[in-house]
């Protein structure tokens, strides 16, 4: 694989686990949505993993969004990164979570879980997305409040594209104003969330993106199966694209 050697210009910490780092690299164009594998060299290799990008193409650096996992041999390493320490870089990104293979259809449905938010927020600072969707629903699931990142990002871009974009935050283990306390695949099958977003999810008019955890992308996939909805495939076109998230 060929590594780009990258510059950490930004560390910044969400919370005791959460962090997102800020890294300038001459990585080629990539898609919003797309991931990259980024990494420390340790002992002449190159210890990596791959990370979905929260910058969108047309910035001059790129970001990601990770969590610290536990006797994980790379993120407490990078959670431990300054400005201008090194970081590798992959020479390209990769990925289909895009829009670009999504179909023609009225509304887009995002759901993520934690730290999956990221790919998401890379395709919404674009303008692709809402020229495409009459509506776009980000939803957004995490335990606890002081999870919920990129909070101000967010905020700015329901600012800048009013009704076009729904977000529901959800905090499934404490109480948050605002925010539904269920799980995703749970407040589908009860209504909670097309009520809160004031369109349905239907097989006719929607595609769903789903980033996440595999629990919660399997709940959801078996949810959505009930109600018509399948997998879309190149060859096959349906409604739902999934990228399973580590």
């Amino acid at each position: 694989m060929k590594w780009l050697d990258g510059e950490v210009i930004e560390n910044h910490q969400w919370n005791d686990r959460l962090f997102s780092l800020k890294i300038k690299a001459p990585l080629e164009t990539y898609k919003p949505g797309q991931f990259v594998r980024v990494g420390l060299e340790i002992d002449g290799e190159v210890l990596a993993r791959p990370y979905s990008l929260v910058s969108a193409p047309d910035k001059d650096y790129l970001e990601i969004y990770f969590n610290i996992v536990p006797e994980g041999p790379l993120s407490s390493l990078l959670a431990e990164l300054k400005a201008g320490d090194n970081i590798k870089v992959a020479g390209k990104a990769a990925g289909f979570l895009v829009v670009d293979e999504v179909p023609d259809v009225k509304h887009l449905w995002m759901l993520a879980t934690g730290t999956a938010i990221g790919p998401f927020l890379s395709i919404l600072k674009t303008s692709q997305p809402y020229q495409r969707f009459e509506k776009i629903v980000l939803c957004y699931s995490v335990r606890s409040k002081d999870e919920l990142s990129y909070m101000d990002t967010i905020n700015e871009l329901i600012e800048e594209h009013g009704d076009r974009l729904c977000f529901v935050p959800f905090v499934t283990r404490e109480e948050y104003d605002g925010a539904i306390r269920d799980r995703i695949p749970v407040s589908i099958k009860n209504g909670v969330l097309e009520e809160r977003a004031g369109i349905e999810i239907s097989p006719g008019d929607s595609h769903v993106m789903i980033c996440g955890s595999s629990a919660m992308m399997k709940d959801v996939s078996e949810v959505l199966n009930e109600r018509g909805l399948r997998k879309h495939l190149r060859r096959e076109p349906g409604h739902i694209t999934s990228e399973k998230y580590h």
